[in-house]
């Protein structure tokens, strides 16, 4: 056989076996395992790079690890969803916003990888952990056990406010030292929060008497001398102690902290029982100039219109006793946050709501206040 025509062979065998990679790469890439046809469209960052980097504004820190490989410690403000999941992708669409960096990591960094291809196919802009968390804590980085979603914001004077979610309307709020904790409630569904484990509140804000706000043995395990209790009448008539707000009343608990006790009360024909108007309390809370409206057990009620200014929001979904996804929508339309997070949700569901306020430039993220 002459060289040519082994070199006229050998090359077309070459060209076969080039074009069956690229038909596997583009396979690969269909299921998330590579980018698409060999164009990696997500960034590999060393420890040091991912680090910087999650320390920026509006980075979303995403796990893609089990729950129990979560729990067992994971970066700070890490939002957790299994990528082996079945439903990770609209999972991930239902949380993480389409507009910020997600920076995913796993325990190695091969699911992460998955991950990212899966996330940039659907318009995300994701950065991958080299060497997963593995690589982290051998660079000596931190990490926690907090097993609660948490998100982070800067207040006026470069403070940080840092919210737990810790069940369904029980929200964890750490400021400059302080513990705030909103309708603390110790055991809901299936879950158990432990207060015990946690430190004294500062200020406890209770807004209505329900089971699902209103616990006696979350407040005892939560307070100290130091705590100021703030309530409704009939919240402090129950315990016998509490500042007593009404609605349109105004507190400054702090020099740099105020609330304002707003209406939360429900419209609908058949519903009014459950929470009849003047009775319950919404709060605002401005907190160096970083302004929080907590909803409470409300439906989309008119006066939502005079609360103005709302950094971060928190509105409830599940009716018959608060709002449907559609009166949801209507609020968040009136209130204007900036970030808002639909909470009281139960069974409800709010994984529509993202999209639909897309255009308001309101930020939604959803976390687990089922």
């Amino acid at each position: 056989m002459c060289i040519c025509r082994e070199s006229c062979i050998f090359a077309q065998f070459t060209k076969k076996e080039i074009g069956m990679k690229k038909i596997l790469t583009c396979l690969l890439a269909s299921l998330g395992l590579t980018s698409a046809c060999g164009q990696q469209d997500y960034e590999n960052m060393d420890v040091k790079g991912f680090s910087g980097l999650i320390e920026e504004q509006g980075v979303v820190v995403l796990d893609v690890r089990t729950a129990e490989e979560f729990n067992e410690g994971h970066l700070e403000n890490a939002v957790n969803i299994d990528v082996r999941q079945n439903d990770f992708v609209e999972k991930a669409k239902a949380v993480l916003p389409t507009d910020k960096t997600i920076a995913v990591y796993c325990r190695s960094g091969r699911r992460s990888a998955t991950a990212a291809g899966l996330l940039a196919a659907e318009g995300y802009r994701p950065v991958n952990l080299k060497g997963g968390i593995m690589a982290w804590k051998e660079a000596g980085m931190p990490v926690t056990t907090d097993q609660y979603e948490t998100d982070v914001f800067q207040t006026k004077s470069g403070k940080t406010l840092k919210f737990h979610a810790l069940v369904h309307a029980s929200i964890r709020l750490q400021y400059d030292g302080k513990e705030i904790e909103i309708d603390p409630v110790t055991k809901l569904g299936g879950k158990t929060i432990d207060y015990a484990s946690m430190p004294k509140a500062d200020y406890l804000l209770v807004t209505h008497e329900h089971g699902d706000h209103f616990d006696k043995e979350a407040i005892a395990l939560l307070s100290a001398d130091k705590t100021q209790l703030i309530t409704n009448r009939r919240c402090a008539d129950m315990l016998g102690r509490g500042q007593v707000m009404a609605n349109g009343d105004k507190l400054q608990i702090a020099d740099d902290i105020t609330v304002e006790a707003v209406p939360a009360y429900n419209t609908t024909e058949g519903h009014t029982q459950f929470h009849p108007k003047g009775r319950d309390n919404g709060f605002v809370l401005t907190i160096d100039g970083v302004r929080i409206y907590i909803a409470g057990d409300t439906e989309d009620v008119p006066e939502m219109a005079d609360v103005k200014d709302i950094d971060i929001a928190f509105l409830p979904c599940n009716q018959p006793y608060t709002m449907t996804p559609e009166q949801l929508i209507r609020a968040a339309k009136m209130v204007k946050p900036k970030v808002l997070f639909p909470y009281h949700y139960g069974q409800t569901d709010v994984s529509a709501i993202p999209q639909l306020l897309k255009a308001e430039g309101i930020d939604v993220r959803i976390r687990h206040y089922e």
